[in-house]
């Protein structure tokens, strides 16, 4: 910026002092050097939308993502995981104790393997599960070995029965251990190393479903490790955005959200509005200024909606699903101002080798659950799970090595739009403002690249895994 010395300025009672300090001023008659002015800054960003699948862990479906990146013309940097010093474990070359049925103790180890089915039977990510699984052999001890994996799901697949009839045939475990890979997920792989990502992103609680998209949404479960008997009171994003006059809409595929969990949405349903009015607003760029894209409501651990990538869903349907959004938002007006966030709720029981990080406990309430569970807290995260950062202004082939939970994109939120933080924890997590590059005011991305077809070849059975 700059400016233009007037003759008023020395032209005043006190003349000798003013005409000092004019000259002090300007260094003579020369103008001072300009402040340079970014090209642009989070508020190149308008629109910030928030789309979330189900129980897919990081290494499930992104620990090839390396093997993906060198494949690459020209390779790309094989920094996924690189944080670990070069000693770090890979889906390749681990396994952890399967289940023996039929002495109820550890049977041989399961090592993981590429998974031949879009679909597996279900397993738990439970809270007692969870605490068993991070160290099979020492629970509650504070180390985490990271080799309950397939031990636990075997366990849960044999004594789970229908009627006096197992309800699945899995009781090694093996399902546990399986990954996916560029051949599975194209879309996925490429969107995930074009644009950026995270080795260090966290589901925000031990526990299931439901207290996980809690706090996808408030910050916290209010102490709930299960789905609650009755609507929470926490306040959500949405009661702060509607104090702040910051639009807002839920896009949903069947008209199920877990926002209807909480007491706020009683007098806010005409915020739910369906998944086809997602495209609608996108193709007329009247996307509001945060949006919640829903896959429907977990209920007996099966999908409302089937596109949401749960283990008895396809998962090559859910990534199209997800490739139908991606690409409507990349090939519309929207996209210039627009950042989508894509992940997924928890890691669903599959393996990862990332133990949890310490977090803060989000309000101080203790887990409501018997004293009989397995003992802990929240100041412990779940497992890591796969994020994708999708917008022009992402940097590209970014992966982060920052340590945080979902509830970052809470906080990416409040940092956005001046919005006061919910609960300790989104207020603790970094804003995610390292995923972006402002050094232009269009962005890396301002032209959006060409992501492959997803295919949807892959057979979907249950049953022990082939692999």
């Amino acid at each position: 910026m700059s400016y233009r010395r007037t003759a008023g300025c020395c032209s005043v009672v006190f003349l000798s002092l003013l005409m000092c300090a004019c000259q002090g001023l300007g260094g003579g008659n020369s103008a001072p050097t300009p402040t340079p002015t970014p090209a642009g800054s989070l508020n190149s960003i308008n629109h910030i939308v928030l789309f979330m699948q189900e129980n897919r862990s990081f290494d499930s479906y992104f620990g090839q993502l390396n093997a993906y990146r060198a494949k690459q013309t020209p390779p790309l940097p094989q920094d996924v995981d690189t944080w670990t010093s070069g000693t770090d474990k890979t889906p390749a070359n681990v396994s952890t104790p399967g289940y023996d049925p039929n002495t109820g103790q550890a049977g041989p180890p399961i090592k993981a393997f590429h998974m031949q089915s879009a679909c597996s039977e279900n397993l738990t990510p439970s809270w007692n599960e969870t605490h068993r699984i991070w160290n099979l052999f020492h629970t509650g001890s504070g180390v985490f070995t990271m080799d309950g994996f397939a031990f636990i799901e075997g366990k849960f697949a044999h004594d789970e029965f229908m009627n006096g009839v197992p309800n699945f045939t899995d009781f090694t475990g093996k399902r546990a251990m399986g990954f996916y890979d560029d051949s599975n997920l194209p879309f996925y792989y490429f969107i995930a190393s074009n644009f950026a990502t995270s080795d260090r992103w966290f589901s925000p609680a031990p526990t299931r479903t439901h207290p996980n998209r809690f706090y996808w949404m408030a910050a916290t479960s209010q102490g709930f490790v299960v789905p609650p008997p009755q609507q929470i009171t926490a306040k959500t994003i949405f009661e702060v955005m509607d104090n702040n006059h910051i639009s807002w809409k839920i896009y949903t595929t069947d008209g199920h959200t877990y926002f209807s969990y909480f007491t706020y949405f009683n007098a806010h349903h005409a915020n739910v509005v369906p998944l086809s009015q997602y495209f609608t607003d996108v193709q007329n760029g009247t996307l509001p200024q945060v949006a919640y894209i829903e896959t429907g409501i977990e209920v007996n651990d099966t999908s409302s909606s089937g596109v949401d990538e749960h283990p008895k869903s396809n998962i090559q349907l859910g990534a199209q699903f997800a490739a139908k959004l991606v690409n409507a938002l990349m090939n519309s007006p929207s996209w210039k101002d627009t950042a989508m966030i894509e992940t997924f709720d928890e890691g669903g029981g599959l393996y990862d080798h990332v133990p949890p990080i310490p977090v803060p406990s989000p309000d101080g309430i203790a887990p409501i659950m018997p004293s009989t569970n397995q003992q802990g807290d929240f100041t412990l995260t779940g497992f890591r799970v796969p994020l994708m950062v999708i917008s022009p202004f992402s940097k590209k082939n970014f992966v982060s090595h920052t340590p945080m939970d979902y509830t970052a994109a809470l906080k990416l939120i409040e940092t956005r739009f001046n919005l006061p933080a919910l609960t300790q924890r989104d207020k603790a997590m970094p804003d995610m403002t390292e995923f972006f590059d402002f050094t232009t005011d269009t962005g890396p991305w301002a032209t959006p690249p060409s992501p492959p077809t997803q295919p949807t070849n892959m057979p979907c059975t249950f049953g022990v895994p082939i692999g």
